[in-house]
């Protein structure tokens, strides 16, 4: 089972804001920053469904991008993550849609963030 995990982003500001938004219509929101001073290394923020954080963004310099996917309650908040995602900045890598060849209730979106991280909210329900 994974506790959490997080993702290095070059302008921490701009990732901050992009995931705020983005995130926001399957339900995570910004619970938790903490300081360079308070970590010994970077400034982070954490981002969860309350009351803990288990996606986190790190100030640094990326050097490979990754993949994220966020499960979604139903398809209509896979489309409302990406919509949400791409107001904010994000770039497209996949439309909102089936993606059988993975199961036949497979419904993902896809996009990169402002480092160019796959970011997805899928949902696995059908209809």
């Amino acid at each position: 089972m994974i506790d959490h995990t997080g993702v290095i982003v070059s302008n921490f500001q701009a990732s901050r804001l992009f995931y705020t938004k983005a995130l926001a219509p399957i339900g995570y929101s910004l619970l938790m920053e903490v300081t360079s001073a308070q970590t010994g290394r970077n400034d982070a923020a954490g981002f969860g469904v309350p009351p803990k954080p288990d996606f986190w963004i790190g100030s640094g310099s990326p050097r490979d991008s990754i993949h994220v996917a966020f499960r979604a309650a139903n398809r209509a908040l896979v489309d409302a993550f990406y919509k949400a995602a791409i107001s904010a900045g994000g770039r497209d890598n996949g439309a909102p849609g089936l993606r059988p060849h993975y199961h036949p209730n497979y419904y993902g979106a896809f996009v990169l963030d402002p480092d160019g991280h796959n970011i997805e909210a899928v949902c696995h329900d059908p209809g």
